[in-house]
């Protein structure tokens, strides 16, 4: 067996191919189950039985860049969903308000207050116009 192979060639491919996998499949114990059956395919195909000893290896190596490129991933989706670094997230209340000059908003249904002053004690009405769910007009997800 060569050298290179087994501790240069074998082990970035399987990084590479394990962030590829991983962003695919989602889960990074199929990632590493893939990993595991083609290798031991391979060991047995192409290598001798000393080549199992790799095999694990680079399955837990699988693992561990499934892992970590699923965390950066995560990192990265938090981030980008609280609008660290946006212009229109810092004016997220306007469209909580009941306000009238609402016009940076779209589809946000209107709310209504209605105050029944016939009783001895007032109650407050609320309802909703157009039958719309109130949404924020600052969306910070992926747009």
């Amino acid at each position: 067996m060569n050298i290179l192979l087994l501790f240069f060639a074998l082990p970035i491919s399987t990084i590479i191919l394990a962030i590829v996998l991983q962003k695919i499949l989602r889960c990074p114990i199929l990632v590493a189950a893939t990993f595991f059956a083609i290798y031991l395919i391979v060991a047995y195909a192409v290598f001798d039985s000393s080549f199992l000893i790799f095999v694990i290896i680079y399955t837990i190596l699988a693992y561990v860049t499934a892992v970590l490129t699923r965390l950066i991933c995560n990192i990265l989706e938090r981030i980008n969903r609280c609008g660290i670094g946006r212009d229109n997230c810092d004016n997220c209340n306007i469209c909580n308000t009941s306000n009238t000059n609402t016009s940076n908003c779209n589809n946000v249904g209107r709310t209504s207050f209605t105050v029944a002053t016939n009783e001895v004690n007032p109650v407050l009405f609320l309802s909703n116009r157009n039958n719309t769910t109130r949404r924020n007009c600052c969306n910070c997800s992926r747009r």
